[in-house]
């Protein structure tokens, strides 16, 4: 557990250029103390406790402006920056080595049962007021744009861009265009897929 905290704190001053010293970011960040309040919730949730689980993470959130679903499943080395208004709901799936910035949301698109949230890949990168909505995933080490949904018919709108291969594919209705490099023309078209 100790570890854990440590390795939080590290992760905050790797992420954050203003982060100056562990003693500052264990106590004034709000992102690191929204996702310690997670892991308790988190617990509480998996040990059958949740309606202390749901209150929990409501103190938190009232804390920190942080929302966290205590169902949730996060790895390691997650970071969130500033964090205000950030939501990630009770079917998301994040990676390890995430970094989301403030007012991202994690949502559902209706009332839907099962999988209805994203799931997230090791080492990407969301951006201020991303809105990833739906049960899609984004692969690893991808940076997508703010607003990513999954449409009626599961096919997928909006843009990301594979920061290993610089690569952005836009997504609109039934069609996945893909660019030879961060935004260049379209140089090609394909059929939509579930993966980004």
């Amino acid at each position: 557990m100790f570890r854990g905290i440590i390795e939080d704190i590290d992760t905050a001053i790797l992420r954050d250029p203003a982060a100056r010293n562990r003693i500052e970011v264990a106590l004034t960040y709000p992102g690191v103390h929204a996702v310690w309040g997670y892991r308790v919730s988190n617990f509480l949730w998996r040990h059958r406790l949740k309606l202390l689980a749901r209150i929990y993470s409501n103190w938190i959130r009232t804390l920190t402006g942080i929302e966290i679903h205590p169902a949730a499943t996060i790895g390691s080395r997650f970071f969130i920056d500033h964090g205000m208004g950030v939501v990630i709901g009770e079917t998301s799936e994040i990676g390890d080595d995430v970094l989301i910035y403030q007012g991202v949301t994690l949502g559902g698109t209706g009332k839907d049962t099962g999988k209805r949230h994203p799931t997230i890949g090791d080492g990407v990168v969301i951006g201020t007021g991303a809105k990833i909505l739906g049960n899609i995933r984004i692969g690893d080490f991808v940076t997508p744009e703010p607003c990513l949904r999954e449409l009626r018919n599961g096919r997928l709108a909006g843009v990301a861009m594979d920061d290993r291969t610089g690569v952005w594919v836009v997504f609109k209705a039934l069609q996945k265009i893909a660019t030879a490099k961060p935004r260049a023309k379209v140089v090609a078209v394909s059929a939509a897929q579930e993966e980004i």
